[in-house]
């Protein structure tokens, strides 16, 4: 047998799912993220490895603080985040070039070209040129595991943390990799360094000219490292540049023909290499999504590609619309006659959300809403939510506007119990502190529903399944300032008293809370009640059980009919029947 550093074993693998395992094998110790598609399952992954500790922290601001701090401590460490995640993030990431590190630090962003789970499309290669990181994109699985595992040594090699950029196409397909066995390494030294971790002016004046002098170590670096590489086609007519998801499918489209420069290495970009690749054809085309960040550099070099004046500027690629662009083929498919129905995306049977916004809707006020699954309330038939901006901004911006229209006896903000924590709980002590009477509902359904479940601090469980203090959100809300005869506890499924209570602390001349505590329908723990049925000769028609937007209930024969293979028994719309037509 080889020695265990020459041992492979192969596997098949998801790209996040083989970061993950390019953490284990680089001997990474410390892990914080916050959940994110399409990067959770980064941290999902690692956490099942007994030799990495594994962490959700309340947001991604605390997550890279946390995760640096264990790389300046001497314990290679990783933190993962969606692209939204990494505005959040931005302070302390522009920090890190500053400071460096100790032991080897990544920072995995996966950005979301086609805005699949996302509020915005957003190119993550712009965070590392502003601050000055270099960055390392995947193309593949393999890509994934290597790069990940590769980039630790760089870290330490150039004293600063590596972004790793990810997209919705690598982190959730699968692929061929080799994995290796880990290699252990010693938590480093600690040596105490004002000038380098004490960011006061006079210290970061030095500091600046450090991290200048870093980038010109890695432009030399770059020109030859063993991220990029030139693939040579069968003639010099086309060069492709390409890096990342948008290489397979320039490889898939093109095939052997046309040369290709590889970049897995994004930040800092080569000159020279590029200058060597352009000579070598006739016509160069730079294909990547969203931003031209790779065009624009060959043209400030001076040299003439073609790229997003062929290819859009907005949503994913693909070999399809890459042929269609650049050959200008037409891609080879039949259409359909007939037009499919919609589906769009709905709230889940059961779901403790539902009451909350059909009463909402009733009332007709203004909801400013915030990022979470109970963004869909927002759709139709509840149509129920105003403004979704960003991540805890529900209650900071409700302040806002009532501040300026005066209306808060009829505006509501509505979070959820994971994003209170993320960013709202700020938000709640700027209502306090500055006068404002607000009403804030906070839908507890004891877990970070959108990216899959996972736990919070909330919810009293770790990432890695163990006890923890379950911080309470009423005793938050106390704590900032909310007059504890204000802080509602309600069931969002009874509608009567929830719609009793909206209305109360609506009247109310001070800032309200009203938690809505109802454990999400597709927990394990919840007990599903036996399905409800119509009794259609007491049926009416009148159609005020589809009021609710449950995807249970339909018309059929112009009666409603209730789905049992899906329903949940929550009752809900048993209450909306005045002509007692629903039954258990």
């Amino acid at each position: 047998m080889l020695p265990n550093e020459y041992r492979i074993m192969k596997d098949f693998m998801l790209g996040n799912q083989a970061v993950a395992e390019g953490l284990y094998e680089a001997g990474v110790r410390f892990i914080s993220s916050y959940p994110g598609t399409p990067s959770t399952e980064i941290t999902e992954f690692a956490a099942k490895y007994d030799e990495m500790y594994a962490e959700w922290a309340p947001n991604e601001k605390v997550a890279l603080e946390a995760a640096l701090g264990a790389a300046i401590g001497g314990g290679r460490s990783f933190c993962a985040m969606k692209h939204v995640g990494l505005n959040v993030a931005a302070d302390p990431l522009f920090i890190t070039a500053y400071t460096g590190i100790n032991a080897g630090m990544v920072i995995g962003v996966a950005d979301d070209p086609g805005m699949h789970s996302s509020q915005n499309e957003q190119d993550s290669r712009h965070y590392a040129i502003a601050a000055k990181l270099p960055m390392l994109e995947p193309s593949d699985s393999a890509e994934c595991l290597e790069f990940a595992r590769d980039a630790y040594d760089l870290s330490e090699k150039f004293d600063t943390p590596f972004i790793l950029r990810l997209s919705t196409r690598v982190s959730h397909a699968r692929s061929t990799v080799e994995k290796r066995d880990r290699v252990e390494h010693e938590i480093r030294e600690y040596v105490k360094n004002p000038q380098k971790y004490v960011m006061m002016p006079a210290n970061a004046k030095g500091r600046h000219t450090v991290v200048e002098k870093r980038l010109a170590d890695l432009q030399e670096y770059v020109e030859n490292c063993p991220f990029n590489k030139i693939e040579h086609g069968t003639d010099n007519k086309i060069g492709i540049i390409t890096a990342g998801t948008c290489y397979t499918y320039a490889k898939e489209c093109f095939g052997n023909t046309v040369s290709f420069l590889k970049l897995g290495m994004v930040n800092p970009l080569p000159e020279k290499l590029i200058r060597d690749f352009a000579a070598s054809v006739e016509r160069v085309i730079v294909i990547e999504e969203l931003d031209g960040v790779i065009e624009a550099h060959c043209k400030a070099l001076g040299i003439a590609v073609d790229g997003k004046n062929l290819l859009p500027k907005e949503g994913e690629l693909s070999p399809e619309l890459i042929a269609a662009c650049v050959l200008g083929k037409k891609p080879d498919f039949k259409a359909l006659d007939e037009k499919i129905p919609v589906r769009p995306p709905v709230l889940c049977p059961g779901c403790p959300h539902r009451g909350v916004f059909y009463v909402l809707n009733k009332l007709k006020l203004y909801v400013s809403g915030d990022i979470g699954c109970y963004t869909l309330g927002a759709v139709a038939p509840l149509n129920a939510m105003d403004t979704t901006l960003c991540m805890g901004a529900s209650i900071s911006a409700l302040h806002g506007y009532n501040m300026v229209r005066g209306e808060n006896d009829k505006t509501v903000a509505v979070i959820g119990d994971s994003t209170f924590m993320h960013s709202g709980i700020t938000g709640l002590a700027n209502i306090v502190y500055n006068g404002g009477h607000s009403t804030v509902l906070i839908l507890d359904n004891s877990i970070t529903g959108m990216t899959g479940h996972q736990d919070n601090p909330f919810t009293g469980v770790t990432l890695k399944g163990k006890p923890a203090p379950n911080i309470s959100i009423e005793k938050v809300c106390a704590a900032v300032g909310v007059n504890e005869d204000h802080i509602k506890i309600v069931d969002p499924n009874n509608i009567g008293e929830l719609e009793a209570t909206i209305k109360a602390e609506l009247a109310t001349d001070e800032p309200s809370v009203i938690i809505c505590r109802r454990p999400c329908a597709l927990l394990k723990q919840v007990k599903r009640l036996p399905s409800l049925k119509i009794d259609t000769a007491k049926c009416k028609s009148c159609r005020a059980c589809m009021k609710i937007g449950c995807p249970c209930i339909s018309m059929k024969d112009n009666k409603a009919v209730i789905d049992d293979t899906m329903c949940t028994g929550c009752g809900l719309c048993e209450q909306l029947c005045r002509f007692g037509a629903i039954t258990k």
